[in-house]
């Protein structure tokens, strides 16, 4: 059976009359990328500071473990076990990025020459060598946040949690990320991600969670949620409009938009329903100017799992859907 990085039961927290998470559970394998997403609010960045020992828990919590540790008895070696790199950046735009990373080595009480060792292979590691010597705040935003990143790594976490590690940066910036990302699972570092960007957690997640109202709303990877979520179609436009009115003969379950000429026809996007459409046009003699395929993304998913009147997840325990 998989090991767990991350196992949390029931896991609430509210301030006054506000529940911010509403008894939610968490079950991250080792060595994988777990995305939680949610609008603003949702309760991403609290679960983070929870599951990262920053704020407590409600005492009407279940058990949560990170690392294998216990939070609640052993917060210090769930500390010792976790990197974090937050929304904001943590570092010192003051001092040099080599000082940044040194300064995090004194942190994490290593010997003078295992500091000067790791801090010279992370800052290669992150193509930050020829940038080493200059002040922080002359960085671009993508090397700041590749920095953070490197000094996240300083104590060598096996677990890390990356809050919206991309917010801000341009598509280049973000992209180069990703390939950070997924080298340190390749590593066998296990990352939870928290992210407004859907594209980076379909591009990333081994599992996607989705939070809405202190509740995760559905949980599973990026194609299970999808297939979640009705509204794949086939598009055909034309240009003839004689084309046009013999396809929807043809396709008389077929939607019409008669000003653009074009028929939408549910489908799931398989290859066998597309084949059987394209037959149906050919034996009528007709030939669309125009083709495309739509299946739900990400983007539908969040969409109708953080609205009201959400359909129940199949096979979710009760409480964990809404």
């Amino acid at each position: 059976m998989t090991n767990l990085a991350i196992a949390a039961n029931g896991l609430r927290k509210s301030y006054g009359d506000k529940t911010v998470l509403d008894g939610i559970d968490l079950a991250v394998p080792e060595g994988t990328v777990f995305a939680l997403l949610g609008p603003n609010g949702a309760g991403k960045t609290t679960a983070v500071k929870i599951l990262s020992t920053l704020i407590s828990p409600d005492p009407a919590s279940g058990d949560i473990r990170v690392g294998g540790h216990d939070l609640a008895t052993k917060a210090q070696a769930v500390r010792a076990a976790i990197g974090v790199t937050g929304q904001f950046s943590a570092v010192d735009g003051l001092i040099t990025g080599e000082e940044n990373m040194l300064l995090m080595a004194d942190l994490h009480h290593l010997p003078k020459s295992e500091g000067r060792r790791v801090t010279a292979e992370l800052l290669e590691r992150f193509d930050l060598t020829d940038a080493a010597k200059k002040p922080a705040s002359t960085y671009s935003g993508g090397m700041k946040r590749r920095l953070d990143i490197a000094m996240t790594l300083v104590g060598n976490p096996r677990i890390i949690f990356l809050d919206e590690p991309t917010t801000g940066l341009d598509p280049r910036a973000r992209h180069n990320m990703w390939g950070i990302i997924r080298e340190l699972v390749t590593d066998g570092v296990t990352v939870f991600l928290t992210t407004q960007y859907l594209d980076e957690a379909d591009e990333l997640a081994d599992r996607i969670a989705v939070l809405n109202d202190g509740k995760i709303a559905a949980e599973g990877s990026a194609e299970e949620l999808k297939r979640l979520i009705p509204g794949g179609h086939i598009r055909l436009r034309f240009t003839d409009p004689d084309a046009y009115q013999n396809a929807a003969l043809a396709l008389n379950e077929a939607h019409r938009d008669d000003e653009a000429l074009a028929l939408q026809i549910p489908s799931a996007g398989s290859q066998r329903e597309l084949r059987t459409i394209l037959d149906r046009l050919d034996t009528a003699g007709i030939d669309a100017d125009e083709l495309t395929v739509h299946t739900p993304d990400l983007d539908d998913v969040f969409f109708a799992l953080t609205t009201a009147n959400v359909p129940a997840q199949p096979n979710q325990p009760k409480e964990n859907v809404r």
